[in-house]
């Protein structure tokens, strides 16, 4: 009939059910990420694990007083051993080691993500962009690249540190530029090989721009690779960030879990016997790094068809 369009057709001239039907395939996708990632206990473990540890970050100041973490408002007495009041015992000023330790979760973990994430997407500009253009630009990038991982990362880290100044924007930015040059690698390996398939060939030879490419082709391939490896960067930031603190370039005003360690060896915990000042944030680091590398092997697996053919 004239002025009917045929069904499944807009004014455009488009087919309406093409993106219900890219969002289908997206929906089923993570469905079945999300089955095979349920197979995988250890993944689960480390999920559940970090799940427990963000509600108690997260919901720390219903629960504690905040105010209580400075020196004058201390409840306790000096270096008191873990007791029902305090379950962890308390530091040289009276505070309560239990209080640190959750609010300097809020740091460490946002440190490490943050700069984990800038970390993963620096590199996986970089490595695109090497493998994509190649010539002098690959040649420059990747040379770049190789001066980055030769050099220690963590004396890299210090020395930057040093000359902008100890605070959780500098550490950030340290973390992240000292630990971005292996995911280039990585991504610069896997976008070659995406570039070599037939359907982006087909694309250059319709015409397709630069943007487009990376954009619509290679990046949606790449993340697959690019979200386990931003999941294991997270568990090395934590620990770079613990270590800058202990050396005692972390944040003065805030507490987090390398700053607790670095009073508890400057006090004396470990010649005075205190081994609640310095159990619990090493603990604390460990589980967190644990939970993420459970979570990013598991994420590998699942997405890696090798790996899982191979279980």
């Amino acid at each position: 009939m004239r002025g009917t369009r045929p069904e499944g057709m807009n004014g455009d001239g488009t087919l309406r059910t093409a993106r219900a039907i890219v969002w289908a395939r997206r929906r089923a996708a993570m469905a079945s990420f999300w089955r095979m990632y349920r197979a995988q206990r250890g993944g689960m473990f480390g999920l559940g694990l970090l799940l427990i540890i963000t509600l108690i970050t997260l919901l720390a100041p219903y629960y504690t007083d905040e105010s209580e973490l400075r020196a004058s408002n201390a409840p306790g007495g000096r270096m008191e051993p873990p007791s029902s009041e305090f379950w962890f015992g308390t530091d040289q000023t009276g505070r309560s080691i239990l209080l640190m330790v959750i609010w300097g979760a809020r740091v460490s973990l946002q440190v490490g993500i943050v700069a984990a994430v800038l970390a993963v997407t620096m590199g996986t500009l970089i490595g695109m962009s090497a493998a994509h253009f190649g010539g002098w630009i690959s040649w420059v990038l990747m040379r770049l690249t190789d001066w980055f991982i030769v050099l220690p990362s963590l004396v890299l880290a210090i020395a930057l540190v040093m000359a902008l100044g100890p605070s959780r924007t500098t550490i950030i930015i340290a973390i992240a530029l000292t630990s971005w040059a292996g995911t280039a690698r990585l991504v610069r390996a896997q976008t070659m090989a995406i570039e070599g398939r037939p359907y982006l060939e087909r694309a250059k030879a319709l015409g397709a721009g630069h943007w487009h490419q990376m954009s619509r082709h290679v990046l949606p391939n790449l993340m697959p690779l690019v979200l386990a490896s931003a999941t294991l960067q997270v568990s090395s930031a934590i620990l770079s960030e613990a270590s800058l603190s202990f050396l005692g370039l972390g944040d003065p005003s805030r507490f987090s879990w390398g700053t607790i360690l670095q009073r508890a060896f400057l006090s004396g915990a470990i010649s005075s016997g205190a081994w609640w000042y310095m159990l619990p944030p090493g603990l604390a680091i460990l589980l967190v790094v644990l939970a993420f590398t459970l979570c990013g092997r598991a994420m590998e697996t699942v997405l890696n068809p090798r790996l899982r053919g191979g279980k």
